[in-house]
């Protein structure tokens, strides 16, 4: 949802409802990640998607459904290379998408998310997506372990290729505002909504013990930047399986810091802002460090580089999402900045220059006390062997390394190898 969501929250601030589409489990080569989402509107606008353009025109069917009737579904797509008249995914994948009215009801909800984001805060929205009537609530709840995350929604088998079914929520309507009679009432459960924005919390899912279990469970995707499932019994059992909650984070975005001002560098943030970074360009020259030069850069700052990389660390604004360009290929520059920069628990640390430059920044940072483990996490020489000759062509071999750091590529031919396409995490 998070591509979608100022899609939402403005036509609902404008009274008009949508029906909104999201992948909330998904298994083998499926071809969005949970969290994926579409936004059907009354007018027929399409935004968004869900598996690339394999099952969106059979979506976008049963959202204007949803739509009139403000009966959710939640709907399982499988394999159909067999039958070319079913729907379903040609790549091999399973996933489930839960289908909703959302409206004007929802806007307390959709209101303190928007004000996170704007504030650069995390958010979390629990939805109830699943609700089995055939499990009743027990009075007791027990002390267990950790909700299972990622996995089939309850009561599900483990889906096999031929497992393509519709699977209609079990609701007679749009779940009412919050009234706790909803735990006596599988119907009255789904679509249920709590927002979890640092220490406030809007909504609620229709009991307070669930309310309280799903809200350390979702903090903890948060933190972690991931969105995923829940479940629970009705009153929050950590081994019950009566409620399948959805969990979608809004995370801060993740950083890319470029060191030097060059035309690399502008190529690179330009790259990085499309991946989605907060990008800061940072050099010591004030002559060539300027927001016209780096337009699609957040922000342009003017310091000696490591002494901004200190800054950034003891101000605690940097995690393990954080991306470390060094682009100056200076060692007066490059070596205390990398000296710093190795001994975070960065995603990425990245430096330019020649094979020659590489072997002498490699002996000055091993004689600055860096430990052969810190040294293998440098990215040096930047980027990976595309042949790129142009700051544009280079940008793209530095973001391609970064997504395969991120993800766990190879970096290699897709036609090379065997397996998945799509890993999972």
């Amino acid at each position: 949802m998070p591509d979608v969501f100022d899609e939402v929250h403005r036509r609902c601030r404008d009274g008009e409802p949508v029906a909104l589409a999201t992948v909330v489990a998904t298994w083998q080569s499926a071809p969005q990640p949970a969290g994926a989402a579409m936004v059907v509107t009354t007018d027929g606008t399409v935004v968004g998607s869900v598996s690339g353009g394999c099952v969106e025109a059979d979506l976008y069917e049963r959202a204007r459904r949803v739509l009139d009737t403000g009966q959710p579904e939640l709907r399982r797509y499988g394999i159909s290379d067999n039958d070319a008249y079913a729907v379903g995914l040609t790549c091999g994948g399973i996933l489930d998408v839960f289908v909703e009215r959302v409206d004007a009801s929802a806007l307390p909800a959709l209101d303190a998310v928007a004000a996170a984001r704007r504030d650069g805060h995390p958010a979390a929205v629990v939805t109830c997506v699943a609700a089995d009537a055939h499990h009743p609530p027990t009075a007791d709840a027990t002390n267990p372990p950790a909700a299972d995350v990622d996995g089939p929604l309850a009561g599900d088998h483990n889906p096999s290729a031929a497992d393509v079914d519709s699977r209609p929520a079990d609701a007679h309507g749009p779940p009412p505002a919050a009234d706790h009679a909803g735990a006596r009432d599988p119907a009255r459960r789904l679509g249920r909504r709590l927002v979890l924005t640092g220490q406030r919390c809007v909504g609620s899912l229709g009991d307070d013990r669930l309310d309280d279990a799903a809200s350390a469970d979702a903090l903890g995707l948060l933190a972690a930047g991931r969105s995923g499932m829940l479940r629970y019994g009705y009153h929050g059992q950590r081994r019950g399986n009566g409620v399948s909650l959805f969990v979608t984070t809004y995370a801060t975005p993740p950083r890319m810091i470029v060191f030097g001002a060059i035309d690399f560098a502008a190529a690179v943030a330009r790259i990085g802002a499309f991946l989605g970074y907060r990008v800061t360009v940072c050099d010591a020259r004030r002559v060539f460090a300027t927001a016209r030069r780096f337009p699609e850069a957040d922000e342009v700052v003017v310091q000696w580089p490591h002494r901004y990389l200190a800054t950034e660390v003891a101000a605690g604004r940097l995690d393990e999402r954080t991306v470390v360009c060094v682009l100056t290929h200076d060692p007066k520059f490059d070596v205390p900045l990398l000296e710093l920069a190795l001994r975070q628990p960065l995603a990425y640390v990245g430096a330019m220059g020649s094979r020659r430059t590489h072997d002498e920044r490699h002996k000055l940072l091993t004689e600055a006390g860096l430990s052969p483990q810190q040294l293998s996490r440098l990215a040096s020489p930047i980027g990976l062997d595309l042949g790129g000759r142009t700051p544009e062509e280079t940008a793209v071999s530095v973001a391609a390394q970064i997504v395969a750091a991120r993800w766990g590529g190879t970096g290699r031919p897709l036609a090379a190898l065997d397996g998945p396409i799509h890993r999972s995490g």
